[in-house]
């Protein structure tokens, strides 16, 4: 609960005052104090660079319940017991060395929370190392930028399961709440559970991201619109089933003018920058054996964005239609709707896909509809269907894929006409729209019960003798021929991924 202690500003706690101490000062961690003060909770803050604790007390801090602290057993002695700190900085090596110096300083039952965007490995290390030395972690996703940690993130929590009680209270305070009133924090599972949510989140976000940019490139190059133009067609979209927070910033974004008055957009380079999420998330989704394709290609068109020098040399080298789509600009526009919605929900069906394998391989007992209802609010990748997820995991909990649930097999059946449209209109017009064709090529190779891997494993069994499964036989039964006629009858070894 909330202290009734003020210092109004002070440098130094003069006792153990403060709710939580929380290192890192950076626009998270500060928007984040901020949060939890305008909630009733003192806090306490320490930062490598002490001046800034000092500016931020005198400044953004002034007449709050802030408490400077200039060392870290400063901060350890201005918290109540059990001792809460919660870590905001850059993931890897320098929350280790945090964790290294904070750990003498503590005692058993105290919590530390990492708040940053660490890999879910690391958090199953650092929980079972504290744990083991009688305190208790917590790996905690935050999601919502600068303004949702100033005025309410999504928040993923999971590690110690005992650390829960403590904390539950001060972050279902400081989270966004959903139309319901309900907030969009929840306790997800031991160890690693809320990092990996919180990672499988930004995995969906990358790919949002890239099916909206897709859509931007066909109405740019496509169909020569101006940002002017895109405008009001980004903004009628968000006021439909495609409402959601990155569409609403996009047509923000494309009204925003330079100080020339041109639309900054267009000023700004095409190469895009990426923190590593969405490659731990593909290169998970490889470990979990879950196909999520269109997120790897929205990693992959990063990458391939910054081969800019290499780029500008193969445009001049290497030839190809124009990118100009001859056809209907009202049906084009339609159809692309219709593509943007239908990659959109195969995105989140792969996340789904990949959280639900790795929930079983790790035992965390995931319920994927509370996993939903957490970004209902707060967090970059909310939008109107994530009700419609959290209803189709409710209703059917133990859901192999959201494309099965009625509501979603109902809207791909009815995206699916205008997103081929899409997807071979920019195929001939030379347009590359890698988050579409991947994620059509995934539907229709989900739809199918006969896919073309009877050759491929034909063909493995030639090479190396790796066996087959038979149509016309039960499963589980390998079968090996000799391809050749001076082949022998050893065999290789298989799996199934």
């Amino acid at each position: 609960m909330p202290s009734s202690i003020g210092v109004g500003g002070a440098s130094v706690a003069p006792m153990a005052s403060a709710d939580i101490g929380l290192i890192g000062l950076g626009v998270m961690g500060s928007n984040l104090v901020l949060n939890m003060d305008d909630h009733g909770y003192t806090v306490a803050v320490f930062n490598r660079t002490v001046d800034k604790v000092d500016r931020f007390v005198a400044e953004e801090g002034a007449g709050r319940r802030i408490v400077g602290a200039h060392s870290l057993e400063e901060l350890v002695q201005a918290l109540k017991r059990p001792r809460i700190v919660m870590v905001m900085i850059r993931a890897g090596a320098p929350v280790d060395a945090q964790i290294e110096a904070l750990e003498p300083l503590l005692e058993p039952g105290d919590i530390i929370i990492d708040g940053g965007n660490s890999l879910y490995t690391d958090t199953i290390r650092r929980t079972r190392d504290l744990e083991a030395k009688g305190l208790r972690f917590v790996g905690m996703g935050i999601s919502g930028g600068e303004e949702g940690a100033r005025h309410g993130p999504s928040i993923m929590p999971g590690g110690s399961n005992e650390a829960w009680p403590h904390i539950e209270h001060l972050f279902k305070d400081i989270a966004a709440k959903a139309d319901d009133g309900s907030p969009c924090c929840e306790w997800l599972g031991p160890d690693g559970a809320g990092h990996y949510v919180k990672m499988v989140h930004n995995g969906i976000e990358y790919g949002d991201m890239q099916v909206i940019a897709e859509a931007y490139d066909v109405m740019c190059r496509g169909l020569s619109m101006s940002a002017g133009e895109m405008h009001p067609v980004f903004a009628q979209w968000g006021r439909g089933t495609l409402d959601s927070y990155l569409i609403d910033i996009t047509a923000d974004i494309l009204a925003t003018e330079d100080a020339d008055g041109t639309p900054l957009v267009d000023h700004i380079l095409d190469v895009a920058g990426q923190k590593g999420t969405g490659r731990w998330t593909v290169i998970a989704s490889m470990e979990q054996a879950q196909p999520v394709s269109l997120i790897a290609e929205a990693v992959y068109a990063r990458i391939l964005s910054a081969l800019k020098t290499q780029r500008t040399m193969a445009a001049a080298v290497l030839g190809g239609p124009d990118g100009t789509i001859l056809h209907d600009r009202e049906q084009v526009l339609l159809d692309l709707h219709d593509a943007l919605y239908g990659s959109k929900i195969l995105s989140y069906a792969q996340g789904f896909m990949l959280l639900r394998a790795a929930s079983q391989e790790h035992g965390w007992d995931l319920d994927l509809g509370t996993v939903a209802s957490l970004w209902r609010a707060g967090c970059i990748i909310r939008s109107r269907f994530i009700s419609d997820i959290m209803a189709a995991y409710r209703n059917h909990p133990d859901l192999e894929n959201l494309l099965l649930a009625p509501f979603f097999a109902d809207a791909v059946a009815t995206a699916a006409p205008g997103w081929r449209r899409t997807v071979a209109h920019a195929a001939v017009a030379g347009l590359p729209t890698p988050a579409y064709a991947s994620a059509l090529a995934f539907y229709d190779g989900y739809r199918s019960e006969r896919l073309p891997a009877n050759l491929i494993q034909a063909q493995r069994d030639y090479f190396g003798a790796h066996t087959y499964e038979r149509t016309d036989r039960p499963r589980g039964e390998f079968f090996h021929t000799d391809w050749t006629g001076h082949g022998g009858d050893t065999t290789s070894g298989s799996y199934n991924a």
